[in-house]
């Protein structure tokens, strides 16, 4: 029957667990939903066609270890400015986009996925119980493990605004500070201190001959990369590995490091922070049939799980944990939370006809990344190339570390509407 605004009410409802509440997970939660009341998705450039003729009446469930959304882009610099920390992480409570119905979240850990059955047992974080929730539809997109300081340990935001001020504190009275590997977060997060506390001595070990050396990108922006931390004040030592890291002094209030490299050299510090992090997929209530050796899932083009398990056509992974090539990045997961979400409409409306859905399948990511290097940006794009400069930082960043980008663009502020 139609509806006031000319939409088909659709009796048949369905429920969709979404396992993590970032990027992708946001992305296709809340598309889905715009999909579901008839409206185009918020997310329009892929969509073809007018808004969805019915409302489909849906459940979604989120579930995630933290108590809200984190921008995790802005990490390495929101563990040393209060500030940036308070802005970015947001309790789902406080999200106006979540406050529906239609919406449950729950902080938890989910322990295990039973594929054929369609349900998934859930670790509430706050009782301590164990529940069962049923899904007709299930999107995957909880990511990789990081461990502190690439990603913050507390998993409430009231305990992650004290964990910042512990960590401001310890490197702003550190004499000296020693950032362990020069990947993209180390990187940053040795500009972003430099910038932040322009007095303290800042050292970047990283133990290949160039910086981002496992990323599939060209010399020139490593070497773009290198030049504007040196210029910014950050002292970057190449092709040594830390082999060994002792504390020389602990009666102080601030003890003192001292770090030995490959070569036999020692480095003095108040202060060290670890940016290398094995990266592990968050995968393991998951069926190994749904994984590659590596634990991220295996997906089709559709983004449903390509696994040999029961009712894969109804199983999708987005974001850092699907087994997709390109750089993973946090655009990369709302595109692909996007596309999810419109496959998984598809799926309703042709059950609801009686007909065959038309899927959307994703294209290769091309790499492509953009760095924020204290006062300035450095950008790579197989169109473009390495770019570098303080207009690029203000475009792609903001003075949040694009923080009001992604909440802009996932439209978080914006409240649901009937």
């Amino acid at each position: 029957m139609p509806s006031n605004d000319g939409v088909l009410a659709v009796a048949r409802s369905f429920r969709v667990l979404v396992i993590g509440g970032s990027y992708g997970g946001l992305s296709a939660a809340l598309n889905l939903w715009d999909l579901s009341r008839g409206r185009l998705p918020r997310f329009n450039y892929a969509y073809d066609g007018p808004p969805p003729a019915h409302r489909i009446p849906i459940q979604t469930t989120i579930v995630d270890e933290r108590d809200g959304y984190f921008h995790l882009i802005g990490s390495p610099k929101s563990l040393a400015c209060e500030k940036l920390a308070s802005e970015s992480w947001t309790r789902f409570q406080d999200i106006p986009a979540l406050k529906s119905a239609d919406f449950k979240i729950i902080q938890g850990t989910v322990t295990k996925v039973d594929c054929a059955a369609q349900t998934a047992h859930i670790l509430d974080t706050a009782t301590k119980l164990t529940t069962t929730e049923s899904y007709d539809f299930l999107i995957v997109s909880s990511g990789l493990r990081r461990v502190f300081p690439t990603v913050p340990e507390s998993l409430r935001r009231d305990d992650f605004l004290g964990e910042t001020r512990k960590h401001t504190e310890n490197v702003r009275n550190a004499h000296g500070v020693v950032v362990v590997g020069g990947g993209a977060v180390g990187v940053e997060m040795a500009a972003e201190l430099k910038m932040l506390e322009p007095q303290q001595r800042v050292t970047l070990v990283h133990s290949r001959d160039r910086l981002l050396s496992s990323e599939p990108l060209p010399n020139d922006f490593a070497e773009r990369v290198d030049s504007i931390l040196r210029e910014g004040g950050v002292k970057v030592i190449l092709g040594q590995r830390v082999v060994d890291t002792t504390v020389v002094d602990t009666e102080s209030n601030q003890p003192t490091w001292r770090l030995t490299l490959g070569d036999g050299r020692q480095i003095t510090t108040g202060h060290v922070l670890s940016a290398i992090s094995r990266c592990i997929p968050t995968s393991t209530y998951l069926a190994p049939q749904a994984l590659d050796e590596t634990g991220y899932v295996k997906v089709h083009p559709s983004l449903q799980f390509s696994g040999n398990i029961p009712n894969a056509e109804h199983h999708y992974a987005v974001g850092d944990l699907a087994a997709w090539p390109g750089i993973k990045r946090c655009g990369g997961a709302m595109h692909m939370g996007h596309y999810a979400a419109m496959n998984i409409h598809q799926q309703m409306l042709a059950e609801v006809r009686g007909d065959k859905p038309s899927l959307k399948t994703l294209n290769p990511f091309p790499s492509v990344i953009g760095l924020a290097l204290g006062k300035k940006a450095v950008t790579y794009t197989p169109d473009e190339g390495t770019r570098d400069g303080e207009d690029l930082l203000t475009s792609l960043f903001g003075d949040d570390m694009g923080n009001s980008n992604c909440r802009n663009y996932l439209k978080l502020s914006e409240a649901c509407q009937a």
